[in-house]
């Protein structure tokens, strides 16, 4: 009886310790920075782009059906300092590596400039798209585009009328800053 309880002693351990890890997220990393200084986060709902008056393909607008949300994070490097910057940036490249995204595509604009596009797949659908800038004058920013069955072949066409939305009233000007 004392090498059954021994055991059951130790398997209890194991899962309540093993349960308590977590492994960090980009929603968990998300939540914790939300309000912290030097950080900017807010959500775009699609419906606020104006899409309305644009003319779009079948596969356009197909892809705007199929985004739910713009959910954005910045790290300004006015409003914070450059090793504050180059760890978080550490923090994000180790979630990017950890987790199961998929990389789409990766450009150099230029020597301070990179943006990287992943993407999250579960079950051969994409409900996630990962978009993560870097600029090493003005930090970082990522866009988690939300939303159910997107394709990426239509979102991608989307980059044809992404100058005709209707941004004004929004916040992602000053997201594009840091990815172009």
């Amino acid at each position: 009886m004392m090498k059954l309880n021994k055991y059951l002693l130790v398997f209890t351990s194991f899962f309540l310790l093993s349960g308590c890890t977590s492994k960090a997220s980009l929603q968990s990393y998300f939540v914790d920075h939300e309000g912290a200084s030097a950080f900017v986060s807010y959500d775009i709902p699609m419906s606020i782009l104006n899409t309305e008056n644009i003319l779009l393909s079948e596969d356009q607008s197909d892809a705007i059906n199929s985004i739910d949300k713009l959910n954005t994070i910045a790290y300004s490097l006015a409003s914070g300092s450059l090793e504050e910057l180059e760890s978080e940036l550490i923090n994000v490249k180790n979630i990017f590596k950890t987790s199961h995204y998929k990389e789409l595509m990766r450009m150099g604009l230029n020597s301070d400039r990179k943006v990287k596009i992943m993407y999250l797949e579960n079950d051969g659908e994409v409900n996630e798209i990962i978009v993560f800038g870097y600029s090493a004058e003005m930090g970082f920013a990522i866009v988690r585009v939300l939303g159910d069955n997107m394709e990426l072949s239509k979102i991608l066409k989307l980059g044809e009328v992404i100058d005709q939305f209707g941004t004004e009233n929004t916040n992602i000007d000053n997201v594009m800053k840091y990815l172009l």
